[in-house]
C-alpha cells in the first residue's frame, strides 16, 4: 500500500547535452530510459510521482504515454536550462503543503531498485530528516527528504542537487546498498551500451 502523503520527483528536465541530446528518450531493453525511470518510481511505495520535465517535453509526455497510472503527472519546469536545482526546485514546489516526504529520482538512472527506495523513504517517516544511500562508498539513489526540509532545499541554485545540503543535516542517514543499479547513470552513449551490454535492463519492478 502507498504511505500517504508522500511523494516521487523524477527530475528529467536536462538536454543531455555529453550525450548528444535525446539522451533520456533513448531505448535500453526497448524502452526509453525516462520511462524506465519513471517505472520505478511508481513501483516505490509513494503516493503519487510527479515528473519534472523541461527540454522537449511534449516527446517525453509521449513517451510516458503507456503508463496509465492516476498516481503519475508531469510538470514543466520554465527554468530547467538553469540546472538541476531549478528542476528540483520546481517538483518541491509543486508539491502539497502537507506532504510528509519526497524521494528524488534521476531520469538517467534506469535501474534504481524499487527496494532501495522504499527503504530511504521509510526512513524518512521515521523521522529521518533524509536519507542518503551509498553504493561502493559512492552516492547513490534515490535520495529521501522528510517535508520539514522543503524550503532549504528550496533555496538551492545552480546545476546541483540536494546532496552536498543533505549532507550537512543534523541527523541525516546513510544507508547502505549493494544493488549497482543505485549508481548506474547515463551520462553518455557508452555509459548506455556499457548498461546494455552488462545485462541488467531487463530489471523487473517489484
Amino acid at each position: 500500500m502507498p504511505i500517504e502523503r508522500t511523494h516521487a520527483l523524477v527530475l528529467a528536465a536536462g538536454a543531455g547535452r555529453r550525450f548528444g541530446g535525446g539522451k533520456l528518450l533513448a531505448p535500453l531493453a526497448g524502452k526509453p530510459l525516462v520511462l524506465l525511470a519513471v517505472e520505478a518510481a511508481l513501483a516505490s511505495a509513494v503516493e503519487a510521482v510527479t515528473v519534472v520535465l523541461g527540454s522537449n517535453a511534449e516527446d517525453f509526455q509521449n513517451a510516458l504515454s503507456p503508463l496509465a497510472d492516476a498516481r503519475l503527472r508531469t510538470l514543466v519546469c520554465a527554468e530547467w536550462d538553469q540546472g538541476l536545482s531549478a528542476s528540483l526546485r520546481c517538483g518541491i514546489d509543486s508539491l502539497p503543503d502537507d506532504a510528509r516526504a519526497a524521494v528524488i529520482f534521476l531520469g538517467d538512472m534506469p535501474q534504481v531498485p524499487t527496494e532501495l527506495a522504499n527503504r530511504v523513504l521509510t526512513a524518512v517517516i521515521d523521522g529521518a530528516p533524509a536519507a542518503l544511500p551509498v553504493c561502493d562508498g559512492r552516492p547513490a539513489h534515490p535520495v529521501a527528504i522528510a517535508g520539514a526540509i522543503f524550503p532549504e532545499v528550496r533555496r538551492l541554485t545552480g546545476d546541483q542537487g540536494a546532496r552536498a545540503l543533505l549532507e550537512q543535516v543534523p541527523g541525516a542517514l546513510h544507508i547502505a546498498s549493494d544493488d549497482p543499479g543505485s549508481i548506474r547513470d547515463v551520462d553518455t552513449v557508452e555509459d548506455l551500451r556499457d548498461l546494455a551490454a552488462a545485462g541488467n535492463a531487463g530489471r523487473v519492478w517489484s
